[in-house]
């Protein structure tokens, strides 16, 4: 037999061998794989601008509440009792009649069916207080419970107390009908110990706290004045 005659069917085999592989081009592979990379790329990229916009609003939203914390700390005010080597201050009241207060102390006095009651304050916070209303219970109790706004007297007239600055507080009882009247006459005249409750605020109307401040007597003519607690009214209370 010739020497090429039984090649042939071998290189049909190989021939055939070789297209087994898919017959397809170069560029449609191409053309499908880089749509599906291009919307892989695009929805990637709006996963990163999500997560970087989450990110950015997230920290803006603690810088704000940040900020307006700073603004409120510097408008708070907090009412103590002043110290004992702080001035005298001498308060006026409606009907012309004036006290005396000495620093740390309360005066407190009744005369013509009129019980006038005074404290000295010094404001410990860094805002302004406006006082507005006061409550007076006619014992000294640790547990009385923090009083409800409806039961506060409404002060007769704005007392502002700067911040680090000593002030005053001032009321009276006029009305004898005044369910405590009876209860405070008997306080004042007797030298017992009794309790003033204040509610007070900043100058922007916020911020409302109650202290409860007890009034201590002191041989005959002295009355002490000391803080037992403060209540926040229109914030959470740090307990």
């Amino acid at each position: 037999m010739p020497l090429g005659g039984p090649s042939l069917p071998r290189r049909a085999a190989t021939a055939t061998t070789e297209r087994r592989h898919p017959c397809t081009s170069l560029q449609s592979v191409n053309s499908s794989d880089w749509a599906s990379v291009s919307s892989l790329a695009t929805a990637a990229g709006t996963l990163v601008l999500a997560v970087a916009t989450f990110a950015a609003v997230r920290s803006a939203n603690r810088a704000a509440r940040a900020a307006e914390q700073s603004l409120l700390v510097g408008l708070r005010p907090l009412l103590v009792p002043s110290r004992l080597q702080d001035e005298t201050q001498k308060v006026m009241f409606g009907d012309g009649r004036w006290l005396h207060i000495a620093g740390g102390r309360a005066t407190l006095q009744a005369e013509d069916d009129v019980i006038y009651l005074t404290m000295s304050l010094r404001n410990a916070g860094r805002g302004i207080a406006v006082v507005h209303g006061w409550r007076f219970y006619g014992n000294w109790d640790a547990d009385q419970p923090e009083p409800a706004l409806d039961e506060f007297h409404r002060q007769s007239r704005d007392l502002y107390l700067p911040p680090g600055e000593v002030g005053f507080w001032q009321a009276a009882f006029r009305d004898q009908h005044d369910p405590q009247y009876e209860e405070a006459c008997k306080a004042v005249t007797a030298r017992e110990q009794m309790t003033i409750d204040l509610l007070y605020g900043d100058h922007e109307g916020g911020q409302r706290v109650i202290t409860r401040f007890s009034i201590i007597p002191r041989g005959d003519d002295v009355w002490l004045l000391s803080a037992g607690r403060h209540w926040n009214v229109d914030r959470p209370d740090p307990r």
